[in-house]
Parts: structure tokens; sequence; C-alpha cells
């Protein structure tokens, strides 16, 4: 997907989450304080495992509503939907629309141990398809992609005919998961494009700055680790600042390849790490 003088410049957004419930929240609103002053597009909020059941949900709309409203940049609010009901998802949609906030990460979500999973959504284009249907053109709705397929479909192919189903049941726009080989996300964007699916596709960067961290994301979601950065995790691992520069590094040039191939925008897992998300963001500013 080359990079032509007519596209629009690539969008740069942030990912953070809420703190814990048993957490105060001012620590988020201080990572808020200087990750605004990079003047990201959009700054999403995870919801924590478990959704409703333990209120993690409210967090996540108190948090993109400050963001909306307080620091007045663009809010998403992630919604897993695989332990809500469709009352439960009515009612944050008002919540959600009352505060201002307009943008929707529709996620199945992770089941979660020890809690059943309601059965009125079963996958993300079903929450897409219901939303589309009680809200209309009131939310912009962003969906989730996997550049190595998600964990539990059997390859890249199948995955991408479900993405297709979710972009036909009404997203706009698309966060990829995270990936660190830029092969796999060039293959990927040019399959789904193969497949029918024409929204942009914004690429889910993670700087590695903690080893035991990494390889736990890893393990979740199936990402390769280049044989190149795990000399680097190798080499640093017992070195936590050289490790963070390292990754930062890392990241950084996966990003300006991405650029320089017109990826439709990055978004960064910012792991609340503003010294993180500004470094990098000092790096590619002039290439957006």
């Amino acid at each position: 997907m080359p990079a032509t003088a007519e596209r629009q410049r690539a969008i740069f957004s942030f990912e953070i989450f809420p703190p814990k419930r048993e957490m105060p929240m001012d620590t988020v609103y201080r990572t808020l304080d200087e990750l605004t002053d990079l003047e990201p597009d959009f700054i999403s909020v995870t919801c924590g495992a478990g959704g409703s059941a333990d209120g993690s949900n409210h967090r996540t709309i108190e948090v993109a509503s400050a963001i909306q409203n307080k620091y007045h940049r663009e809010g998403i609010a992630h919604l897993p939907c695989i332990h809500f009901s469709r009352a439960d998802v009515l009612a944050m949609l008002d919540e959600l629309e009352a505060n201002g906030v307009r943008k929707i990460l529709a996620l199945r979500g992770d089941r979660v141990p020890d809690l059943t999973p309601k059965e009125d959504f079963h996958h993300a284009s079903d929450l897409i398809a219901f939303i589309r249907a009680h809200a209309k053109d009131r939310f912009q709705i962003f969906a989730a992609c996997y550049p190595e397929g998600h964990i539990e479909a059997p390859d890249l192919d199948t995955d991408i005919g479900n993405l297709r189903k979710k972009v036909d049941a009404g997203v706009d726009r698309l966060i990829s998961q995270l990936f660190f080989d830029n092969a796999f996300f060039y293959d990927f964007l040019n399959k789904a494009r193969k497949a029918g699916i024409n929204v942009p596709v914004e690429a889910g960067i993670m700087p590695v700055t903690n080893k035991k961290q990494i390889e736990r994301m890893v393990t979740l979601c199936g990402a390769t680790l280049p044989r190149k950065f795990q000399r680097v995790l190798a080499k640093y691992e017992s070195q936590p600042e050289a490790l963070r520069e390292a990754g930062i590094a890392f990241a950084t040039e996966q990003i300006v390849d991405l650029l320089a191939h017109g990826v439709d925008g990055i978004h960064l897992y910012t792991m609340n790490n503003p010294y993180i998300a500004r470094k990098i963001s000092e790096s590619i500013r002039t290439l957006l």
C-alpha cells in the first residue's frame, strides 16, 4: 500500500487502561496529563476482564469521558461483549452518548475463569450488528484485527473471513493486535484487501520494556518475536533501562517502516507509560 500525495496523513493514537477497582483513579489522570500533551488523534481505554461483573466497565466509561470532556481529546471506550447482556450494552451506549463519547472498540473479549458468559453476544460481529441496529450512525465503531491470525482461529484465511463478517456488520475502522515483524502485517493487509476489507487499518505497536511482560503478552495473543529482538531481550533482560531504550528503538524502527509503506495509522499500546509514548512521539511526529 504505497503512500501517495493524495492520501490523508496517518492517524497516531494511544491505548491506556484504567486502574483496578481497588486502586485510586488519580494514577490514570496523571498519565493522561502527560499523554494528552502529545496531541494524539484519540486515546482508547481498555475494559478489565469480567466487564460488568467487576464494575470495570464503569471505570472505562469514566476515563473515556474524562478524555473527551476534561482533556478535550477523542476518547474510545473498549466494549468486550462476552460477559454483557443486551441491556448492559444499551445502558453503556446511553452513558457514553450522554458524556459525548461517540467511539467504541467493539470486542468479543476474553473468557474469564469461573464466570459464565452471557448468551446475548457470542462474537464481536454480533455486538457490532446490535449497536448499528440500535444506535444507527451515532457511534463510530472500531474493531480488532490480528495480523498473525486470532489465537483461536485455525489459520489466517479463516480469521480474515471472520473479520469480513465484523466489517460487513458495520465497522468503520480496524486496530490491529500487537506484532513485532512488519512482514506479518503487510501480508495480512494484502489478504484483507483481497477479501474486500477496505476500511482503514491501524497498526498496533507495543514497545517491549519488560521481558516477563512481553512473554506473557506473546503467550496470550500468539505474536511472533523476531530472532533479532530475542537477542535484544537476552542481552538486556537484567538491565531494565537498557531494555527500555532498546524496546523504544525497536518500536520506533517498526513505526518508521510502517509509515514509509503508507499505513493508515499507528496505535501505540502505551502500558500507561508516558515516557515511552513521548520518546516515540518525538521520533516520528514529523513523519505523520
